[in-house]
């Protein structure tokens, strides 16, 4: 599929700690849409894990980049401002497969995930709703051992010590999103997430938040040409 747009697309944010649901309700909103418009869920995560198994063609990255991505995914780190060049291109390798066009949102998992990342991201996308998942860090460990969004099968990075340490990153450096974003005047949906809350009723509340208080910014638009 052809793409048609420019930098930077419209974006929403899924801001939560490791195990809340992030991805599965992000490719929940992939198939059903937020605000009338179609979207693309680019779980930044995933797409890391891809890479450093292999799954992507082998012109794209370099031995170095391929080295630091799976370094980052071992100790649980975040890519720092002086090597977001390489989220540059991965957004947009992932705009380019999925057909992005200007009409489309994009919902980002994983990515910023501090300010530094938010400044860097702001030319490529137009983050203009965070959806925050508020859940305990009991109830993430709930989440995990039960894999309540049936995403976790497989995953070496969910032993408790790494949660704990992705835990406290996000505490120390990616919460605080939130409070940048309001200051930009930017939507922000809140969600209180249980130990056993599904997918659908994540989405759920997040349609009744977005009805209730329209993302204006992001209300359908005509499809573009």
């Amino acid at each position: 599929m052809k793409t048609s747009y420019t930098f930077p697309v419209d974006a929403v944010l899924l801001l939560g700690p490791t195990g809340v649901g992030k991805s599965p309700l992000g490719d929940h909103i992939a198939r059903h849409g937020l605000a009338g418009r179609p979207c693309h869920h680019l779980d930044f995560g995933a797409e890391l894990r891809a890479i450093a198994a292999g799954n992507c063609a082998p012109s794209e990255y370099t031995p170095d980049e391929l080295d630091f991505i799976s370094g980052v995914l071992e100790r649980g780190l975040l890519l720092e401002n002086e090597r977001f060049a390489l989220a540059g291109k991965i957004i947009g390798l992932f705009l380019e497969r999925n057909g992005f066009r200007k009409d489309h949102l994009l919902v980002l998992n994983g990515i910023p995930r501090h300010a530094g990342q938010a400044r860097d991201i702001a030319r490529i996308a137009d983050i203009q709703v965070l959806v925050v998942l508020d859940c305990t860090a009991d109830d993430v460990f709930c989440r995990l051992r039960n894999n309540v969004g049936g995403d976790r099968t497989d995953r070496a990075d969910d032993h408790r010590e790494l949660v704990g340490k992705k835990l406290d990153i996000f505490r120390e450096r990616t919460a605080p999103l939130a409070a940048y974003y309001k200051e930009r005047g930017r939507r922000i949906y809140r969600l209180d997430v249980t130990g056993d809350m599904t997918t659908e009723q994540s989405y759920q509340k997040l349609s009744t938040l977005a009805a209730a208080d329209p993302p204006v910014a992001l209300v359908a638009e005509p499809p573009q040409g």
